[in-house]
């Protein structure tokens, strides 16, 4: 199956120059076979961040969104997400976060999020490069499977 990426980074300062999250999510997911992607910066505005998710799970397979996930008042990618997610996938983060304090203490600062919204894997990650690197990690090998079941039968565009 090739799987198509979505890559939303969430922030008021990054620009495709120098997007260093996106571009860390995506290099990780390339190690790991994936190919295909679609990218997308938006401010950290809880409409903006919907609008990307949902526009990109009409697409993609999987949408990861990197940044926004801490406790700063602009920080509302966990909010944006939410009302959007039809299942809630908490073992993703749990794992992602549990695997992360072997790296920092704190990796539980992060309020991500992951479930399925209209068919598509969503999950939050923090927005550093290096959170970005291990959350994807932590969960890397369960990515193609989840795809796979969510998709048996369907998929976005017909790219299955």
């Amino acid at each position: 199956m090739a799987a198509r990426i979505g890559i939303i980074t969430v922030s008021d300062t990054r620009t495709a120059d120098n997007d260093l999250s996106g571009a860390t999510a995506r290099e990780t997911l390339v190690g790991l076979g994936f190919t295909s992607f679609e990218s997308r910066i938006v401010r950290d505005e809880v409409e903006e961040i919907q609008s990307a998710i949902l526009e990109l799970c009409e697409t993609c397979h999987a949408v990861f969104t990197t940044g926004g996930t801490g406790f700063a008042p602009r920080d509302v990618t966990p909010e944006a997400t939410a009302p959007l997610l039809e299942k809630r996938a908490d073992s993703l983060c749990e794992l992602m976060r549990l695997r992360g304090m072997g790296q920092t203490s704190f990796s539980h600062l992060s309020r991500g999020i992951a479930g399925v919204c209209r068919g598509a894997l969503v999950v939050n990650l923090p927005g550093s490069p290096k959170a970005v690197l291990q959350g994807i990690r932590a969960i890397g090998h369960l990515i193609a499977p989840i795809v796979e079941n969510l998709f048996e039968g369907h998929c976005p565009a017909n790219e299955c």
